[in-house]
């Protein structure tokens, strides 16, 4: 970085994002101003909180509509698409890649999926299909759900030379870098 760039800042919500929020606070305020109310009417008849027979907030309901009530509350659809990217990764990129490419995590912030491969041909590969993924994978979620897609190489094994050693040191590399 240099002294004529500024510095980066993180990404503006765009106008769609920004419209989820404000309807979403909306519903909630709505319904905030609808329970309070509901109450004040059961208050004035004298029975204070009770069920009837209509529906109520307080009612039991499905466990698929409580989930997707609390994922639409917290904007969690986003992260939760993805998840679901996740356990279908072999359909999406194919038998061949999934085995040696497999998704680690999302990144909310940044909206990309960090891959991990087994080896740096396979990394190779993967950054060159990575593009076409990013479109494959907008197209099942959304729009800008994911700009890119992150490809880690394999882990390589701890260093460990010789029977001594300083702690927390990675071995003779670790003064390179």
């Amino acid at each position: 970085m240099t002294a004529d760039e500024p510095p980066k800042r993180a990404p503006e919500p765009s106008g769609v994002d920004l419209a989820r929020v404000a309807l979403r606070a909306a519903r909630e305020q709505a319904r905030a101003r609808g329970d309070a109310a509901q109450q004040k009417k059961q208050a004035r008849r004298g029975g204070g909180l009770r069920s009837g027979a209509r529906a109520d907030g307080r009612d039991p309901m499905a466990l698929g509509a409580a989930i997707n009530r609390l994922l639409n509350e917290r904007g969690w659809e986003a992260p939760a698409a993805v998840g679901g990217v996740m356990g279908r990764w072999p359909q999406i990129v194919g038998e061949d890649v999934a085995k040696h490419c497999v998704p680690e995590k999302y990144d909310e912030d940044e909206r990309a999926l960090i891959v991990r491969c087994d080896s740096t041909a396979w990394a190779t590969n993967l950054r060159l299909l990575a593009p076409t993924l990013v479109a494959r994978l907008n197209e099942d979620l959304g729009h800008g759900t994911v700009r890119q897609i992150k490809v880690l190489g394999p882990h390589g094994p701890a260093r460990r030379y010789g029977p001594l050693r300083a702690p927390g040191s990675t071995g003779p590399g670790d003064t390179y870098g």
